[in-house]
């Protein structure tokens, strides 16, 4: 049975309840942040969305940026926002990053390496072993034919990508590379995302040495400003919205090194003889790319095994 009017009635009482709902949902988040884990917030308040001022004096590897610039100080701005309110995934790189650092900063120490590169693996992969749709892999996202020209072990087996240590060495054979081409760190830096040929075409092209004086293709341009953008968060997570406790930060993972150089006809027992899991082995070690191991001929390789105990967040503690 119908009457007239009665859609319009019906209509109205919806857009009537629908208002009351808006309502009663912003007044209880009024004044509340939004929580992640114990005693983590992304800000004070749910609707604090602001921008945020930039430290007087900014730098990469020791290489100032030129803020002067109303060019240099919007990139830098545009990847500062980017950063700051992709919470959980900003969240996520905070923690992981100082898991790796250590790893990443003694390799790079050794090489000569400016500390700040580290960050440009917040901006390659967010410290996770990533695969791009290119098929770029690992920590610092590189190519199987690239790696395998310099001598990185890339097949179903063992892929060497994945391997942390191996991969920053990697990059620091790159970085020297092209710091002893180009002087600049900074340079160096953008030529690991756009190749040498690449940054080598812009330079004659555009009659500049300096990166911030170069128009690039947009991933290019932006590598650099993302990376410190990285750098200013996850140094003062605070000043950019984010209240994350030291404690929640994931610690380096204590484990020991097995040295092997013969197959290993199945992980699972491996892994069992020396008090861990085939998940556990894995996790410390996604080089090993199946649940055996066929070694080149002599070669050898070192396994990590989770120290007794480290499973538990309790014991989790950093290497050595």
């Amino acid at each position: 049975m119908t009457y007239p009017g009665r859609n319009t009635v019906l209509t109205a009482f919806v857009l009537v309840s629908a208002v009351l709902v808006i309502l009663i949902v912003a007044q209880s988040f009024k004044g509340s942040g939004i929580s992640y884990r114990s005693g983590m917030q992304i800000s004070d308040t749910v609707y604090n969305i602001k921008s945020f001022r930039l430290p007087e004096d900014v730098s990469f590897a020791g290489e100032t940026m030129p803020l002067d610039n109303f060019d240099t100080r919007e990139s830098l701005e545009r990847e500062i926002l980017t950063s700051a309110y992709r919470h959980s995934s900003t969240i996520l790189i905070i923690m992981r990053a100082n898991r790796y650092f250590p790893v990443i900063e003694e390799i790079l120490k050794k090489n000569s390496i400016p500390e700040d590169f580290k960050y440009l693996v917040a901006a390659e992969s967010e410290y996770t072993n990533m695969i791009s749709p290119v098929g770029a892999t690992g920590f610092w996202q590189i190519m199987a034919e690239t790696g395998r020209e310099e001598g990185m072990e890339i097949n179903s087996i063992v892929d060497e990508r994945y391997d942390v240590e191996k991969s920053t060495q990697f990059a620091c054979d790159y970085f020297r590379k092209s710091y002893e081409k180009y002087g600049s760190w900074t340079l160096t830096a953008a030529s690991y995302n756009g190749g040498r040929g690449r940054i080598d075409e812009q330079l004659k092209v555009q009659n500049q040495n300096n990166y911030y004086d170069l128009m690039f293709n947009d991933e290019t341009a932006r590598y650099i400003f993302r990376a410190v953008a990285y750098k200013l968060v996850i140094s003062d997570p605070e000043r950019y919205g984010f209240n994350i406790k030291k404690e929640d930060l994931y610690p380096p993972i204590k484990y020991i090194e097995v040295k092997v150089d013969s197959s290993i006809a199945d992980f699972s027992n491996f892994a069992e003889k020396f008090g861990t899991n085939y998940k556990m082995l894995k996790l410390l070690n996604p080089w090993l790319r199946k649940s055996f191991l066929t070694p080149k001929s002599g070669k050898e390789y070192l396994i990590k095994i989770p120290a007794r105990g480290v499973r538990n967040t309790e014991n989790t503690e950093a290497v050595n």
